[in-house]
């Protein structure tokens, strides 16, 4: 019999209501992805709490985040495929949580995987996958850490390649950094990402986030309570924000991307209100580069 799962800390509930979502979308016959793991996460997580509470005053909200998560999660999906196909091997997950793409994508040969999160969100999810006997499709490396610590040292012991192209990603998480930690860990990501390497991002609506994580009702208190946890308002302009760190930025609109994935979404008048979906590409050429170059 499984051992009872590992808690998680309050930050990372908000995993399991993600993992609730692409459940149910797996489930779909016009579904956008196919999840594997998430309905065993989320059976996983029930010894905690009851996943899935919607009562009639919060459907509306409810009804926006999931639309939310199906989209920035195949945006992200096409991300990576993309830049892998396109030449990257390592993949860097920032803030995981119970992010399947290492099991659930068809990567080329070579590519290495690494995930970072808390060692309590890591334990949780390696438990589920060893219980599961669910296999990864590419070398996946797990690395316990905080990122309002040295996690670019624990990834460098975890055996990250520095002169090779990455793909990182940062999926539902920036909000939940503080200002300080958030500028940090780009930072730190800008530095090592050598020219052609990418960075896919989600970002909530800069003109909106402030007040909604102060309207208390404005989104789904279980599991977790989402509001609550936000620690700090997205920049305003993503172009400057990550152009000024050597990136070209592809931003797009979530309701956008939804259409475009085919799914009935309503035209909003004011695009600003709306949430952010980033595919940035590194173009700077570091000392690094260029003295690789002349060894080429």
């Amino acid at each position: 019999m499984p051992d009872e799962p590992t808690r998680l800390p309050p930050v990372s509930t908000t995993a399991v209501g993600v993992a609730a979502v692409r459940a149910a979308e797996t489930a779909r016959p016009d579904r956008l992805f196919v999840d594997p793991l998430a309905p065993a996460f989320v059976d996983a997580a029930r010894a905690f709490w009851s996943v899935g509470r919607d009562t009639s005053g919060e459907r509306r909200q409810v009804g926006a985040l999931i639309v939310w998560i199906r989209v920035r999660t195949r945006f992200l999906d096409d991300v990576v495929t993309d830049a892998c196909a396109d030449g990257c091997r390592q993949v860097v997950v920032l803030g995981a949580g119970l992010d399947a793409r290492a099991f659930r994508l068809a990567l080329p040969a070579g590519v290495q995987w690494f995930e970072l999160d808390l060692p309590e969100v890591l334990e949780f999810k390696e438990q589920v996958v060893r219980d599961g006997g669910f296999k990864p499709t590419c070398d996946r490396v797990v690395v316990p850490t905080d990122l309002a610590g040295d996690w670019a040292g624990d990834l460098d012991r975890a055996g990250i390649y520095p002169a090779l192209r990455t793909a990182w990603l940062a999926e539902g998480l920036l909000v939940y950094l503080t200002e300080t930690t958030r500028e940090a860990v780009v930072d730190e990501v800008s530095r090592r990402s050598v020219t052609g390497s990418r960075f896919g991002l989600t970002l909530a609506s800069a003109d909106r986030a402030a007040s909604r994580r102060n309207e208390r009702e404005s989104m789904p208190s279980q599991p977790g309570d989402y509001v609550a946890l936000w620690q700090s308002d997205p920049p305003p302009d993503v172009q400057t924000w990550l152009g000024a760190r050597g990136w070209t930025v592809d931003q797009y609109d979530a309701l956008e991307r939804g259409r475009a994935y085919g799914l009935e979404l309503p035209v909003v008048a004011e695009p600003r209100y709306g949430a952010r979906l980033v595919d940035a590409t590194m173009m700077r050429l570091r000392p690094s580069d260029l003295h690789r170059r002349r060894d080429e």
